[in-house]
């Protein structure tokens, strides 16, 4: 069967369902809706129907406590008639559709002050046999949990008492709590349900190691096991972003990142081949079937940090994959092989003793990368503008692959530059990839162990890791002038329309605004957060600095509508058909950890009024 066809077919399914059983939408991660009750010629009627408090907030170490603050990032499934949320503590709700009234809870008891670096939950999975239908949530605290999606208690026969231990098994064990978390759901392909982790970045050189398992879904016996950087002492390398699966193919593909530590890499030569890389596995046996690597030897916590998207390209089956690099490389689902081609571009050589950086760094040709690739200084006046440019012209600064430094290096577009874990929305009815996009440019330096101390006190605004095992600790902060302005040039946040048949830029705008820059929306916002599509001609967006959800014309990138929110929101937004026939917009509402962001706990729904 055509693969279009197998789309249209997939599509017309969900719109007579009106479900969102996945947390992309779709197992191949489109973020799609095939419902159209909601369109560019009515959007502006949206309106709040219902909202839901998730009550759970830490509040962080700004409050006394340990940790970072907590984040609302869930994206609720909808199966059968019933919406299910997490919560960033774990909890796991269902809700009416209609009213948000809770039809059960599970409470897994995670102690909130542990100290977890990234305190969320994005969402559950789902597993049907038959009339059972199982859900699956991966704690903060690393337990794999599966909950019998009717009454929401435990499935006694999986694992002990319902749940399994993540910590345990890994080549390379967590010292402490907060160095190993789980924030994304599983994936499930057939009888597996498939795991990875979210491991501290920067602390030591042998973090625990990154495994992507696999357990039986009915009992949680362990299937198989992929160690990125097996044979290595080096940890992390992990798959903390949200893998997609294949399921016609048997594949699971996984989205990795950096190794340990992630600004120095002299313990670990070589491109340290299945970190930063989409890797596609056998989902019976865990082997690889081919991998493609974004960076190699990556020292600029390069993450290949969103889901990979299962695309069609001229009609051929195809994986997209965004990388913090801003760089999208569109590959063969099969092989692997870049679509477009793809050349290894000279890079800057490291200075650091001991360091041995990449000579080359991939490119696609296609799609071109989105927005520059050389930093250039910005100011709203000429006082913070030229102090912007004074500061650089002190750094090290030769373009995206810059490596760290004793001196000082920008990194540009940044670690939350590029394509950040929201991912992309594809619209497989007009072939078009949506792709937000930061540009935010950061400041790192490599500080040698002895002096690190004396760093960390004389810059007590920079954050500071040690990097244990390696000669150099690590500082880092996002470059603003003392006035707190961004010193990169505007927009700050966009989100662009790619033809995927022929890798071409069809449109590309700003998105939403930053209020302590004045909320201008022509310099847009960082956006930490994704897009869906729907067959209403709209691209939905939350994700910005501004408390708003967005929807914008897919043919043009025109905002047509958005709706106020308590706070910002930093998660993917859904839809769904409820059972009164009625299609809805839902987004949860958790802000984001910056200064003079209010932080929040509303599942907002939006229907037609």
């Amino acid at each position: 069967m055509p693969i279009v066809l197998i789309f249209l077919l997939g599509s017309l399914l969900q719109a007579a369902t009106g479900e969102w059983p996945f947390y992309g939408g779709d197992a191949g991660g489109m973020k799609y809706s095939a419902l159209n009750q909601i369109n560019r010629d009515n959007v502006s009627r949206l309106v709040p129907v219902w909202t839901w408090h998730s009550r759970d907030m830490h509040r962080g170490a700004k409050a006394g406590l340990r940790g970072k603050q907590s984040a609302f990032e869930t994206t609720p499934l909808y199966i059968d008639g019933t919406l299910y949320a997490t919560t960033a503590f774990g909890r796991v709700v269902a809700l009416d559709p209609l009213t948000g009234q809770e039809r059960w809870a599970f409470d897994p008891h995670v102690d909130p002050n542990v100290g977890y670096g990234d305190f969320a939950n994005r969402g559950v999975a789902a597993w049907r046999s038959g009339k059972d239908l199982r859900l699956f949530i991966a704690t903060i605290d690393a337990r794999l949990i599966a909950l019998d999606a009717g009454s929401g208690k435990p499935a006694a026969q999986f694992g002990k008492s319902g749940q399994v231990d993540l910590r345990k098994g890994l080549r390379l064990q967590p010292r402490t709590k907060s160095e190993y978390e789980e924030t994304s759901p599983p994936v499930v392909i057939g009888d597996l349900v498939v795991v990875g982790s979210a491991i501290a970045d920067n602390q030591r050189a042998d973090m625990a190691s990154g495994e992507v398992r696999a357990y039986n879904v009915r009992t949680g016996k362990l299937a198989w096991t992929f160690d990125p950087l097996v044979g290595t002492k080096t940890g992390a390398g992990n798959a903390w972003s949200v893998m997609s699966v294949d399921e016609a193919r048997g594949l699971v593909f996984v989205p990795t990142g950096s190794p340990s530590p992630d600004y120095y890499g002299g313990m670990r030569k070589g491109n340290n081949s299945y970190a930063n890389s989409v890797v596609a596995l056998d989902a019976k046996t865990g082997n690889v079937r081919w991998s493609f690597q974004t960076v190699h030897h990556d020292l600029w916590d390069y993450d290949v940090a969103s889901q990979p998207a299962m695309v069609t390209v001229n009609g051929r089956s195809a994986v997209a994959v965004g990388s913090k690099t801003g760089n999208l490389f569109l590959l063969d689902r099969e092989t692997g092989s870049p679509l477009f081609g793809v050349e290894e571009r000279a890079a800057p050589r490291s200075d650091v003793p001991g360091e041995e950086s990449s000579q080359t760094q991939p490119y696609p040709k296609l799609p071109a990368h989105l927005g520059p690739t050389r930093f250039e200084a910005w100011g709203p006046n000429e006082e913070e503008r030229k102090w912007c440019a004074d500061t650089v012209s002190k750094l090290r600064d030769e373009g995206m692959f810059t490596p760290p430094s004793l001196r000082g290096s920008l990194v540009f577009p940044g670690n939350v530059g590029g394509m950040a874990w929201g991912g992309v929305a594809f619209d497989p009815s007009g072939g078009t990839l949506f792709v937000p996009y930061n540009r935010l440019a950061a400041v790192v330096r490599l500080v040698p162990q002895a002096e690190l101390a004396a760093a960390d006190k004389a810059r007590p605004d920079w954050e500071t890791s040690p990097q244990k095992g390696t000669p150099f600790g690590m500082q880092r902060t996002f470059l603003l002038s003392p006035k707190g302005s961004p010193c990169t040039a505007p927009p700050w946040g966009v989100m662009a329309a790619i033809d995927a048949n022929t890798g071409a830029l069809k449109w590309e705008v700003p998105v939403g605004s930053i209020p302590f820059a004045g909320n201008r929306p022509e310099l847009g916002s960082i956006a930490l957060g994704g897009p869906i599509a729907t067959a209403g001609k709209l691209v939905f967006l939350g994700a910005t600095l501004d408390p708003y959800l967005k929807a914008y014309d897919s043919e043009t990138g025109k905002e047509l509508w958005r709706g106020a929110l308590p706070t910002s929101a930093r998660a993917i937004p859904m839809t769904f058909l409820g059972p009164d026939g009625k299609q809805y917009v839902v987004i949860a509402a958790g802000g984001h950890d910056v200064p003079g962001n209010v932080q929040g706990d509303e599942l907002v729904v939006f229907g037609l009024k």
